[in-house]
């Protein structure tokens, strides 16, 4: 898998990549070294640097590594929370195509954290955010095989979970440092 390939084709054109990740067989280890964490390093690289730059004071790295951290572990989560609702949505229940979504959903916004380079762009850090809703609600039910008329449901129930686990996770990150 080439990463940046599968960066782009997930974030230009989302319905074929989700396809042509449908199909692959998954290799955990690959996914979580060659995408997962550098993808999702971005974000609190470029927050050191924003904040150190402009000035912003705290533990910058203790706060970049526990919010790595929490975003990989959140990663697996995410997708545990996915798998285990799909039956009471009529989907299959698959954990390798779980984790596919929770990771390859998460790109977009991933991304975007490049923007705390900037904290005035960080807003930009949050519409990558909800592109990467977007990418979840296309590659969910799909990956999932949900059935059509559940499949909106299952999205938005996921959504709310992955929201509220997302808000522990930045929660426990501040209050951890």
């Amino acid at each position: 898998m080439n990463l940046i390939a599968r960066a782009k084709g997930i974030l230009i054109n989302p319905r074929q990549e989700w396809a042509a990740i449908d199909a692959e067989p998954l290799n955990v280890g690959a996914l979580l070294v060659g995408y997962v964490l550098p993808l999702a390093a971005i974000g609190p690289i470029a927050q050191i640097i924003g904040r150190s730059t402009f000035g912003y004071g705290g533990s910058l790295i203790t706060t970049a590594i526990v919010t790595f951290c929490l975003t990989v572990v959140g990663v697996f989560v995410v997708a545990w929370v996915i798998n285990a609702l799909a039956p009471t949505f009529g989907a299959t229940q698959s954990m390798h195509q779980a984790i596919k979504v929770a990771a390859y959903s998460s790109t977009a916004s991933w991304i975007a954290g490049i923007f705390n380079i900037y904290p005035p762009l960080v807003i930009l850090a949050v519409i990558g955010g909800l592109y990467s809703l977007y990418l979840f609600y296309i590659g969910l039910p799909m990956l999932m095989k949900a059935p059509t008329d559940k499949a909106m449901t299952y999205t938005i129930v996921v959504i709310v979970a992955v929201v509220v686990i997302y808000i522990v996770i930045g929660t426990v990150s501040g209050r951890m440092v």
